[in-house]
């Protein structure tokens, strides 16, 4: 008599497969919601009506009382510092990767010795290599922190560059911290005084073993038009019309690398410098004998936007302090419903063949 044994490694047919889901269908319909999880907790996602039964059963209580060991910890999962085979796209270095606007407070010294504390948005990148998957962010976060209660000036910031450079073991980096800086402005001619708040950013960037301290400031400043100025007073002169010529609000962005080895640069240095060349700075408090002087000195001063890239670079140039620079100016028209613009660039630091597309749209204050 012969015995034939099944071959119970061969791989079923679908209609096999078709049969044995039908059979357990049938089975888990008559039975309990138990009585299937016993058997499989995934039998339940194959009955229909059964996607409402847990699977697996998870707890659904915040465990506040758990805490985290140190061989738990080593079991955690860590993508961002797994093998190169984990790497999606071209293994190619970056440049730059990190974190922007993470915000904190921080202290600022001024000229005058005073500590402020401002609200400081904090930019932090460094290179990845083409070989390594990625950077674990939050250590950028922790170099800040561990110096948040430090007075900030570059020697501090070249002590948080110092330590997540180590951390994440790259060669370049850059941090860069913004913050608005009050400074208390006098009026013209009332007396009367007020604070006008100054878009700043200090930037330290190392590239190839050489770091660069940075400075940058935005000078907001009204520009009357020379042209308009000259066909307002020919129609004054020639024919008795009352004419006016058009001025707006302009804003310069003034970039500074700072001289090793040279005195500080305040920031009150550089806003007096930009005051020096373009005197119509917008104003903080004003009365009708303000307006009124307002108005004469902008008559005194009429400027083109070249004009005004040039009046800064030449401040820029005397200064001892300052190594390369970049002055951006932007006169957003009046007249025309476009604005005018010019870059002036000193050095290779911001030496750039391109564009940012959207430079000059930054180029705006809000009041």
């Amino acid at each position: 008599m012969n015995i034939h044994t099944p071959d119970i490694t061969a791989i079923p047919e679908r209609d096999e497969a078709e049969a044995a889901l039908n059979l357990l269908r049938r089975w888990a319909n008559a039975a309990s919601t138990t009585e299937i999880l016993e058997l499989d907790p995934s039998v339940a996602r194959l009955v229909p009506g059964g996607e409402g039964v847990e699977y697996p059963a998870f707890e659904r209580t915040y465990p506040e009382a758990f805490k985290v060991d140190g061989a738990y910890k080593d079991t955690l999962p860590d993508l961002q510092n797994g093998p190169s085979s984990l790497i999606r796209g071209a293994k190619q270095q970056i440049q730059h990767v990190g974190i922007s606007n993470f915000r904190l407070p921080l202290r600022v010294e001024t000229r005058s010795g005073e500590a402020l504390t401002l609200e400081t948005s904090v930019t932090g990148t460094v290179s990845l290599e083409a070989d390594k998957k990625g950077i674990n962010m939050s250590r950028i976060m922790r170099s800040f922190y561990k110096h948040a209660g430090e007075t900030f000036s570059f020697e501090v910031i070249e002590a948080a560059l110092d330590d997540y450079k180590t951390d994440l073991e790259s060669f370049d980096a850059r941090i860069q911290m913004r913050f608005s800086f009050p400074m208390q402005v006098e009026s013209l001619r009332s007396g009367l005084s007020g604070y006008q708040y100054y878009d700043i950013a200090l930037e330290l960037v190392e590239q190839a073993g050489v770091r660069k301290k940075i400075m940058h400031l935005d000078y907001v400043y009204s520009s009357t038009c020379p042209c308009s100025l000259e066909l307002s007073e020919h129609a004054r002169a020639t024919r008795g019309q009352l004419a006016t010529p058009h001025s707006q609000r302009s804003v310069a962005r003034v970039s500074v690398v700072l001289e090793d080895d040279a005195d500080c640069l305040w920031f009150e240095d550089l806003i007096e410098a930009c005051r020096r060349a373009v005197p119509t700075e917008t104003q903080v408090m004003v009365k009708r004998e303000d307006e009124q002087a307002f108005a004469e000195l902008n008559a005194a001063n009429p400027i083109f936007v070249e004009d005004a890239a040039r009046l800064f670079c030449q401040q820029l140039l005397a200064d001892v302090r300052i190594g390369d620079f970049r002055v951006v100016a932007s006169h957003q028209e009046s007249l025309h419903s476009h604005d005018a613009v010019s870059v002036l660039t000193e050095g290779e630091t911001f030496a750039n063949e391109s564009i940012d597309p959207k430079m000059f749209a930054t180029l705006f204050h809000v009041g």
